[in-house]
């Protein structure tokens, strides 16, 4: 069947990084943020890793940003909520200081324009474990913009994670296409190649590979 979509990986792919580095430098300049804020360095850290193990477990009930913030509350109470704006602040400014641990190809941003030119359809299927306005800065990160891909997954309307293959289905029905007609361009041979499982071609990068059964 004629491939109508291609749908591109983030982290790893359009956007080159250790993923160890990019986290070590993310949660640094988070804890450092939010330590006049209550928010212990060590705990803090804990609790979004807590955080993001639920979003990656989620079973749909709730989107994974509600999933977050259930798992979150649980360590500092229903008032933490309050501070959500204070997290996207974060995102806003401070979490642009990790483009500079990233990679950059400006190759990546060129075969996303060249593929639209000749009539792909294109979006983001970056794990949805962040909120919108960081996403979207990591969409920057790349030499791209969000009106770029016709639509990305972020944590406000997801309810599914890779490699759960229920993000996947999410996804192609958001975009009204079949499995079939999809290009799944990863760099992850668990999270991005499982598509290969509901009849999705796939495409393995291998310049920034992550292969947890190896």
């Amino acid at each position: 069947m004629q491939t109508k979509m291609i749908l591109f990986d983030l982290d790893g792919t359009l956007l080159p990084m250790d993923q160890d580095i990019f986290v070590k430098t993310y949660f640094g300049l988070l804890a450092k943020k939010l330590a006049n804020y209550r928010y212990n360095p060590e705990k803090l850290i804990q609790s979004v890793w807590a955080g993001t193990g639920a979003m990656i477990k989620n079973d749909g009930s709730l989107s994974n940003e509600d999933r977050f913030w259930k798992v979150f509350s649980d360590a500092y109470g229903a008032d933490c909520k309050k501070d959500i704006a204070l997290f996207d602040a974060f995102y806003r400014n401070e979490f642009t200081g990790v483009k500079e641990i990233c990679g950059y190809h400006p190759q990546a941003a060129e075969a996303v324009r060249k593929l639209k030119e000749k009539g792909f359809r294109i979006a983001l299927a970056t794990n949805p474990l962040f909120p919108q306005i960081a996403t979207q800065n990591r969409i920057r990160w790349t030499g791209l913009v969000p009106e770029d891909f016709e639509f990305y997954t972020t944590y406000e309307e997801s309810r599914y994670c890779k490699p759960n293959i229920k993000y996947y289905e999410y996804v192609i029905e958001k975009a009204g296409v079949k499995p079939e007609e999809c290009l799944m361009v990863g760099n992850d041979v668990t999270e991005d190649m499982v598509v290969t499982t509901m009849g999705m071609k796939a495409f393995l990068l291998i310049d920034c590979l992550i292969n947890k059964d190896a």
